[in-house]
């Protein structure tokens, strides 16, 4: 049975990894609830510095889990699942310890706001980045908190409506990952043993300078982002956008090869 979250303190690391292999990573409740326990340990472990967030299998995240079963009613599940959303990223911005995001699979949805939540992104050579809400009826809303500030303005407009992926090169030109390499292990190392050098407080208010900006931010838009995704995911589009997607099939909006007549438009 997957574990979802496993937790494991190396030297002056706490390193959590997604082992939710069932459903590719995907943000069900009890996996978001299992990580922000592990964040809570290690802050209040006192040998721990930094923390590394990695997965194993082929995807880091699939974003959230649409085969998660509850008796709420669709409308309560869907804000339920924003605000547990916005409580994860909030908890690892405001997290005193460096979190490293250490990817080498595909990030989806949900998952890349993980990402921009991270203070560090390193990402390994299978690695695939993609916000695919808009092919299923919904929008990447919660998560755009932790994406727009990292990401330049183009590429967010590009990626936000096309849902293309995109490479490991491809997210640290546009600013979502910090560094693509094919030692992955190697450069988490490199990078942990550079933040070990800042003592506990440096470290805790150099990043906190970075991450204060988004936060506020959080503050004035969250609660409306969730309401607006919550309306989202009860829409008929959305239930349409689901299905097809657990039925690997097409939704019906993608259906293009109908012709209409067309008429001259005018102008001026």
């Amino acid at each position: 049975m997957d574990t979802l979250v496993d937790y494991r303190v190396e030297g002056a690391t706490a390193r959590l990894t997604l082992n939710s292999l069932h459903n590719r990573n995907a943000l069900s409740t009890e996996l978001i609830a299992k990580l922000l326990r592990g964040l809570r340990a290690a802050v209040t472990d006192p040998q721990v510095r930094v923390v590394v967030l990695t997965h194993s299998g082929g995807t880091f995240c699939a974003g959230a889990d649409l085969s998660e079963s509850t008796a709420s009613p669709p409308e309560e599940l869907a804000v339920n699942r924003a605000r547990e959303m916005t409580k994860l990223l909030r908890g690892i911005l405001e997290c005193p310890l460096p979190v490293i995001a250490a990817v080498d699979g595909h990030v989806r949805a949900g998952g890349m706001g993980l990402i921009g939540a991270c203070d560090i992104t390193v990402a390994g050579p299978r690695s695939t980045f993609a916000l695919t809400e808009a092919r299923i009826g919904v929008a990447p809303a919660i998560i755009s908190l932790t994406l727009l500030p990292r990401m330049n303005a183009r590429a967010a407009s590009r990626y936000f409506l096309t849902g293309e992926s995109f490479s490991s090169e491809r997210a640290v030109e546009i600013g979502l990952a910090t560094t693509a390499v094919t030692e992955i292990a190697a450069e988490v190392a490199r990078f942990t043993d550079a933040l070990v050098m800042g003592s506990p407080q440096g470290l805790a208010v150099s990043k906190a300078l970075t991450t204060d900006p988004i936060l506020r931010r959080f503050d004035r838009d969250a609660e409306r982002l969730a309401a607006h995704s919550a309306r989202l995911f009860v829409s008929s589009e959305a239930s349409e956008g689901m299905v097809a997607f657990l039925e690997k099939r097409r939704p019906t909006w993608a259906d293009t090869d109908r012709t209409r007549e067309t008429g001259d438009v005018g102008g001026a």
